[in-house]
């Protein structure tokens, strides 16, 4: 893994007559969040089966019409899937779905959870089987074994990590956000139903209207009667993940009120103040570095070109990943038009570098393309931390900044000079507190610790049941009416 990798993307649909159209329409606005699959699951609301249907791939991949008016109905939860845990096959596509003694009940969850290992051991104990490997189906076993008597949502207390989540049940659609806020979740209207989203740039497809984004520690629960708000998980601190700003969230989308697009160009700027640099032109490699890199170009007045061009027809792959399959990914994925780089000395802007295998390749193109010299800035701090919380990172001893010195980074990827944002100029970018985020990847602060040898240990050891009793459940956390 050369770049970070998606996350997912959630979409959910309260009270339309076509709502997995319109599932489909905010999935596909949600592709960026997750490639390796789909779903979307209906209900016509009168009790019936709920419907459902999943496949390997890319939105408009997985669908067709047919299958969606045959699927389609008033209510409808969806999910586009990058594997953070569990591997990369069609039973562990989401969203889920189960029977249980309350009805039917379907999730969707971007996210991950750090307490997984030691939840699932817990319910295997009870009696629980598990049907995927993915940490989501958790949750739906916290609901299915929930009490019939209060509410079931109170289960998903045991729950930490993060998750964004959309569940529906047979009465109600239910949207929940973690207590730290990690990933987004955002609420709003259309033809006066009630859809819920990872990300604003699904309501701009359907033509919905933004109402507002769910508060961490939020749940909303969506019924006939309206909508209506509860909070039963603990107070913590918000802990939002920055990196959607630099790299996961698309740049028409606005997370806090701010326009993504905007920040990455003041995100270019502030790198440019910090790291000027006399050159010919500023080239991105797109798409996530697009907006940096004209943020650079107007605070230095370096002219901006499109040197990489982006192959945006790739879809999947199933050739084995050899060295030499590898080489040619990276050319397949962008490729240099060398007359615009020529003679020139170039700045490249990225939003990261994690390996730095791609990084280096892109020096090396440019050089072979006749670059008089090649300048790298990078619209981030280096990662030097493991990610526990739904991005891709890989182990710390593979992320390079891990491993080397800023000058010895420069000197691997073959670069004239070498150039990082700053966390304190990251964040003054976004024009938003400090408190508020998450940087663990830069700055090693965990907002929520994960004991990553135990979680292993439990793994290893599925009949030490000994460690793994459950955290005690906080009375009166959560109050009635049931939600079925």
């Amino acid at each position: 893994m050369n770049k970070p990798k998606h996350e997912c993307g959630v979409f959910a649909v309260y009270g339309h007559p076509n709502a997995a159209i319109l599932a489909y329409y905010g999935l596909f606005a949600l592709q960026h969040r997750g490639q390796e699959s789909a779903g979307i699951v209906t209900s016509d609301g009168s009790g019936k089966a709920f419907q459902s249907f999943k496949g390997m791939g890319l939105v408009g991949q997985v669908f067709t019409m047919k299958d969606l008016e045959e699927i389609n109905g008033p209510r409808a939860i969806g999910h586009v899937r990058y594997s953070t845990t569990g591997s990369s096959n069609l039973k562990n596509a989401q969203p889920f779905l189960v029977d249980t003694a309350r009805g039917q009940i379907a999730i969707a969850h971007n996210g991950n959870l750090v307490n997984a290992a030691q939840l699932r051991i817990e319910l295997e104990a009870e009696g629980s089987i598990f049907q995927t490997t993915v940490d989501s189906e958790i949750a739906l076993h916290l609901l299915a074994k929930a009490p019939d008597s209060g509410n079931p949502i109170t289960s998903l207390r045991r729950l930490e990590g993060a998750f964004s989540m959309v569940i529906m049940g047979e009465n109600e659609l239910i949207g929940v956000r973690d207590p730290y806020g990690f990933r987004p979740l955002v609420l709003g209207r259309v033809d006066g139903a009630y859809v819920l989203s990872s990300e604003t740039c699904a309501f701009d497809l359907i033509h919905a209207e933004f109402i507002r984004e769910i508060e961490p520690g939020e749940v909303v629960i969506i019924d006939d009667d309206g909508i209506r708000s509860e909070w039963p998980f603990r107070r913590a601190k918000k802990s939002f993940c920055i990196f959607e700003y630099v790299y996961f969230a698309r740049p028409d989308s606005n997370i806090d009120d701010m326009n993504v697009k905007e920040v990455r160009v003041q995100m270019g700027r502030e790198l440019a103040r910090l790291h000027p640099v006399e050159a010919d032109i500023v080239v991105p490699v797109p798409d996530s570095g697009i907006y940096a890199a004209l943020g650079f170009s107007e605070e230095l007045g370096i002219p901006f070109d499109l040197a990489f061009v982006r192959n945006h027809y790739i879809g999947r792959t199933f050739i084995q990943p050899s060295q030499l399959v590898r080489d040619f990914n990276v050319r397949v994925k962008l490729n240099l038009i060398g007359e615009a780089v020529r003679g020139k000395r170039v700045v490249v802007i990225d939003d990261s570098i994690v390996r730095g295998t791609t990084a280096r390749s892109r020096v090396v193109n440019l050089r072979e393309a006749g670059a008089k010299e090649v300048h790298v800035r990078i619209s981030c701090p280096p990662h030097k931390h493991a990610c526990y919380y739904g991005i891709d990172f890989p182990d710390p001893e593979k992320l390079l900044a891990n491993q080397m010195t800023r000058e010895e980074i420069c000197e691997y990827l073959g670069a004239d000079s070498l150039g990082y944002l700053e966390v304190e100029s990251m964040v003054r970018a976004t024009g938003l507190p400090k408190q508020n985020f998450c940087m663990a990847c830069f700055d090693g602060e965990y907002p929520l610790p994960y004991d990553e040898a135990f979680d292993k240990h439990v793994m290893e050891n599925r009949r030490d049941r000994a460690r793994l009793l459950p955290p005690p459940l906080q009375p009166g956390l959560f109050a009635d009416p049931k939600l079925s």
